[in-house]
């Protein structure tokens, strides 16, 4: 799973806008008529909006002034002019100005359809939980963290995101200098009445050029970089909330197979499910969705889509869910009494003790100090590298990725290593420069201008694709009958009147955990090379940082000695994987004792490896017969083992390799 929490969406001059101006700006609830921007914010109980961006400077504004609602009508409303384009125009009337002329002057360039965009920023969950049901000083560190998070990304969309398309086509592409302007707005909770700290960013798409005259920011952009923006600001605001308050992060599983999200260590999963009750709501309704989908058929009698849920299908299957159970808003009400009801139902239904509750921070910190006990803050860019690229070559599609993809890949890494804590500034620049350098190939053939930019160069891994654990493809379901959990065992008939969503809808398999697998493989494969040295561009030998990555059941048995008479050696008591881990993880100083394999993982890491084996050794055995048929003998290796030159994929065969 990842954790996007960072949305995105256009805002135009006209119904969106006046969405905006009717809803978004007062805390998502449903503003009176006839009633003044400022009292109906106070009358909802939230703050008023406030302005943010380098871009202030250029039109006369300061960071953190009230945002008033002509201001919001010229810049949102009236296809982008100046905030202040009332003033601007009174002052060039009064000083003998033609009406068009006061009105050119209160312009910013070309009048626009798409005024801006809603950048929607939300901390993950745990956040959430200690800014409600904590002390007023908690509240107000979270929400200081929040805010330089929010403003630190800004920042850095300013100042590698944003461009200004100019001259025929959008041939010229220039970053606005003076940066941009943002209007900021303060919402608490969600719409099933839940706490939700989060902050509605209307981002203009106004800015200035090099020679003075005013563009608008190429969109797609945008829409391009939210996951390394999502990524960024989870970074961000997680290692702001714990260096003020003392805590430490954790990855914690979600839906299993899927991405783990890093959550605040110490506070209880009840919790999170007790502010989840809109995520139950969408995970029923897509249940029925997906089973619809996968038992559809079109006139003939065939079936209208793919037997199983594909990852794309199952992400549209959500939003369609999202929509169809979105609840109405409610009535806004004030924060501190928000905060008091948060708290009574929360001891009284998530099933968490009281005293748990009232002393939620202490017991985070109690955690934090375990963790940063056991976890060392130490980043190897050289392994982060084989990471990334790794988890980016198989999540992404075709095995073709861009900068930005290992970008958003490189700062979760980060998040997993650090823990909470603060990193130096550009270490997830100097990851991605790394991966590419070392384990990516340019495959671009640009057509346009646009191809030929630093930021849209098209990569590859290096690896072969026999080099990679390989996806399974499921057989096809019978839609009258119930899937069952192993695939080589026979499925139970489907228990007669189970409504839709209550039996197990077949899903493509998840690329997750492929994608550790093929890192773990890649690593390995690394650390047998005479270039392992050169490689991590470090003095040390990789070996033993390997070894405390991978646990001993995982690695390849040692070579065989030259001479050997052929018989297996005697096998050597073994400890439990968990104990090796911790063992290994304890006397490793890199990044990877972050990982934090449990015994679980550790489990299925070690089937999935026993199942690759099985199905090396069934291919080696079928080969070996069709090699005795032929009369042919295999050549030797020195090391006695049969030499197999692996097969190299057709142009046809990529999805099925698994990408």
């Amino acid at each position: 799973m990842v954790c996007v929490t960072v949305d995105i969406r256009v805002v135009r001059a006209g119904q969106m806008y006046r969405y905006c101006l009717r809803e978004t700006v007062v805390g998502d609830g449903r503003r009176p008529a006839r009633t003044a921007l400022r009292a109906a914010q106070e009358q909802a109980g939230v703050p008023a909006g406030r302005w943010m961006g380098r871009g202030l400077a250029v039109l006369g504004l300061a960071s953190g002034e009230e945002v008033t609602e002509a201001q919001l009508r010229n810049l949102f409303g009236e296809r982008g002019r100046h905030p202040d384009a009332d003033r601007i125009e009174a002052d060039r009337l009064a000083e003998g100005a033609s009406a068009k002329e006061a009105f050119k002057a209160g312009a910013l360039g070309r009048r626009v359809t798409v005024t801006g965009v809603d950048l929607v920023f939300r901390p993950q969950p745990t956040i959430s939980l200690l800014w409600a049901l904590g002390d007023e000083e908690t509240r107000l560190l979270i929400e200081a963290a929040h805010e330089d998070a929010v403003g630190r990304v800004l920042e850095w969309v300013e100042d590698e995101v944003a461009v200004i398309r100019y001259g025929k086509d959008g041939i010229y592409r220039v970053r606005p200098p003076g940066g941009l302007v943002a209007a900021r707005f303060r919402h608490y909770e969600a719409r099933s009445g839940r706490p939700l700290l989060h902050d509605h960013v209307l981002l203009s798409v106004k800015g200035q050029r090099l020679d003075g005259k005013w563009g608008s920011i190429h969109t797609t952009a945008l829409h391009e970089h939210t996951v390394a923006a999502s990524a960024l600001y989870n970074e961000l605001v997680m290692a702001g909330v714990c260096e003020a308050l003392g805590l430490a992060s954790e990855p914690r599983t979600v839906t299993p197979g899927r991405r783990p999200v890093m959550e605040v260590a110490g506070v209880p999963h009840e919790l999170i499910r007790w502010t989840a009750r809109r995520g139950d709501q969408i995970a029923a309704c897509r249940a029925e969705l997906e089973h619809e989908y996968v038992t559809a058929l079109d006139d003939d009698g065939e079936p209208r889509f793919l037997p199983v849920v594909s990852e794309r299908a199952r992400a549209k299957l959500n939003r369609i869910a999202a929509r169809k159970t979105r609840p109405p808003k409610r009535k806004t009400r004030p924060l501190a009494q928000l905060r008091a009801w948060w708290k009574a139902s929360a001891i009284l239904t998530s099933g968490v003790a009281a005293d748990v509750i009232t002393s939620l921070l202490e017991r985070a910190r109690a955690a934090a100090a375990a963790i940063r006990a056991r976890v060392a803050a130490v980043v190897d860019i050289a392994l982060a590298a084989v990471d990334v690229v790794a988890m980016v070559f198989v999540m992404s599609d075709g095995g073709r990725f861009h900068r930005r993809h290992l970008l958003a890949e490189a700062r979760r890494h980060l998040a997993l290593v650090l823990r909470g804590r603060p990193r130096a500034p550009g270490l997830d620049d100097r990851i991605v420069a790394a991966a590419i350098a070392a384990h990516c190939v340019d495959i671009s053939e640009p057509t346009s201008v646009r191809g030929l930019e630093a930021g849209y160069r098209l990569y590859t891994a290096r690896w072969s694709l026999a080099d990679l654990p390989a996806r399974r493809r499921p057989p096809a379901p019978d839609p009258d009958r119930h899937p069952s959990a192993d695939s080589g065992a026979p499925a139970a008939p489907r228990p007669p009147g189970q409504d839709a969503g209550e039996w197990e809808v077949p899903r493509l398999p998840l690329q997750y955990e492929r994608a550790v697998l093929a890192g773990a493989v890649v690593r390995e494969k690394l650390r047998t090379t005479a270039t392992a040295t050169a490689v991590r561009g470090r003095a040390y030998d990789i070996a033993r940082h390997q070894q405390a990555a991978m646990p001993e059941q995982l690695l390849p048995p040692p070579a065989a000695v030259p001479g050997h008479d052929g018989q297996e050696p005697e096998a050597e008591p073994r400890e439990a994987i968990g104990l090796t881990a911790l063992r290994a993880l304890r006397e490793s100083r890199t990044d990877v004792e972050a990982l934090d394999l449990t015994a679980e993982r550790l489990r299925r890491l070690q089937d999935a490896f026993a199942t690759a084996a099985d199905a090396s050794r069934a291919r080696a055995d079928r080969y070996a017969e069709q090699d005795d048929d032929a009369d042919a003998v295999p050549p030797a290796r020195p090391d006695g083992q049969q030499a197999h030159r692996p097969q190299q994929p057709g142009p046809h065969r990529g999805r099925e390799a698994g990408h």
